[in-house]
């Protein structure tokens, strides 16, 4: 079954079971298991980090047929009595075929959310906004964003994983300043290294307030180990926005594609 989520991150140590953590994926699993009496085990579209939000997350799971058929039409509902107020599943489907929540994906969206006003962060968006202390130049954000756009080895951004490619296809990449003066930051990509969004979100910060210059998020991507000099953004700015998936026929062949390891050309 594929399940549809929404998660305000500030208490969670992330998407991740850990022990002794308060997880997202330990609060969602017990509440099924709970309802459906059997182990479930969760397949996420994007493991998000501690403090991280999540408006559109989507994640599979193998279930009995036979436990599907008798309470899957009300799992939404029962969900919502049994999860915490800070995880809502807004939908639960019969996956189709060839469906995986990580690998199928055609691309995933954040959007981080900055705020340099002098007075910091609107109360009532202070856990899903950073409030930065200095001004900042989001025409020379943006044009540093730019540079960034296509299929790079982005490893200057990224905590290396044993065996784990860093070459990722960055789709798009913008940074807008909105009427009420907000700053998003929206980047989207087929996949994401560990750190790769906040620690891109990092370098333009540093370009926007003037402490690097509009090249210089683009001349790291030459590096083949994380630059120690890139600093990464705080986590409560960042929300998974949603996951686009293609159209039914092609989700195992995504799948397969997605598995191999990439390499540049």
């Amino acid at each position: 079954m594929r399940l549809d989520l929404a998660y305000d991150g500030t208490e969670f140590a992330g998407w991740a079971v850990q022990p002794g953590q308060r997880t997202v994926q330990g609060v969602l699993s017990g509440a099924l298991e709970l309802l459906l009496r059997v182990p479930v085990a969760l397949t996420v579209a994007g493991r998000t980090d501690a403090g991280v939000h999540a408006a559109g997350q989507v994640v599979h799971a193998d279930v009995p047929a036979a436990m599907w058929a008798a309470i899957g039409g009300s799992l939404v509902r029962r969900l919502a009595g049994v999860l915490p107020p800070d995880v809502r599943v807004s939908a639960v489907s019969v996956a189709p075929p060839g469906f995986d929540a990580r690998f199928s994906a055609l691309r995933r969206r954040y959007v981080y959310r900055v705020t340099d006003a002098r007075w910091g962060a609107n109360p009532l968006r202070r856990q899903d906004t950073l409030a930065w202390p200095r001004a900042l130049d989001v025409p020379a954000m943006a044009a540093a964003a730019e540079l960034l756009l296509g299929e790079h080895d982005f490893a200057a951004f990224c905590r290396r994983r044993a065996g784990a490619t860093t070459i990722r296809a960055l789709l798009a990449f913008t940074v807008v300043r909105d009427p009420g003066g907000m700053v998003r930051v929206d980047v989207q990509a087929d996949a994401f290294c560990h750190s790769m969004v906040r620690s891109l979100v990092g370098a333009l910060l540093a370009v926007g307030d003037g402490r690097r210059p509009v090249e210089w998020p683009a001349s790291l991507l030459s590096r083949t180990a994380r630059a120690d000099e890139v600093t990464v953004a705080p986590p409560h700015g960042l929300t998974l926005m949603w996951v686009q998936y293609p159209p039914d026929a092609e989700l195992a062949a995504r799948a397969d594609v997605t598995r191999n390891i990439r390499t540049l050309g």
